[in-house]
């Protein structure tokens, strides 16, 4: 596949464009949240157990995932269960953690809301070339380790700047 000629974009315009599709998403992810009969902090730790698939996550590290305190994901993890959305399980290699797996029904529930966005993506993914999405998914990748430590500055030990 050959990628499309595009024209050139400023970082300003990148960043401006990323803001419409985080504001979007953000929006996306309430109504999805709100279908799915979940808050959308619990849409998001239901998300992480998700991908976690075959390696089940423990609470800590979904803890550190999201940047919620082990208190927190205790409040999630007892809602997703109440929902029928996942189930803490004995950890095979420490029987004093748990980790946490996803419902099947549930699974196909979330996936059957998901599905249908993408496969929107799946045909914009494939208007770009092997090379192409390698770039994005770095860019992704290294945008959210950006994102991880502004967050951890802003709202961990780090002094920010005065309020006014």
């Amino acid at each position: 596949m050959h990628g499309k000629t595009r024209p050139p974009v400023a970082a300003g315009e990148a960043l401006a464009r990323m803001d419409r599709f985080v504001a979007l998403g953000l929006i996306g992810q309430q109504e999805m949240a709100q279908r799915l009969g979940l808050n959308v902090t619990d849409l998001t730790c239901l998300g992480h157990i998700l991908g976690a698939a075959d390696a089940p996550l423990s609470a800590g590290d979904l803890a550190e995932l999201t940047n919620l305190t082990t208190g927190a994901v205790t409040g999630v993890l007892n809602r997703l269960e109440r929902a029928g959305y996942a189930h803490r399980r004995p950890d095979p290699a420490d029987r004093r953690r748990v980790r946490v797996v996803a419902d099947p029904a549930a699974t196909a529930r979330v996936v059957a809301v998901y599905e249908p966005f993408y496969a929107r993506l799946g045909t914009v993914f494939a208007e770009y070339t092997p090379d192409e999405i390698a770039v994005i998914a770095d860019w992704f990748e290294r945008a959210a380790q950006q994102l991880r430590a502004h967050h951890d500055e802003v709202c961990g030990d780090a002094p920010g700047p005065a309020a006014p």
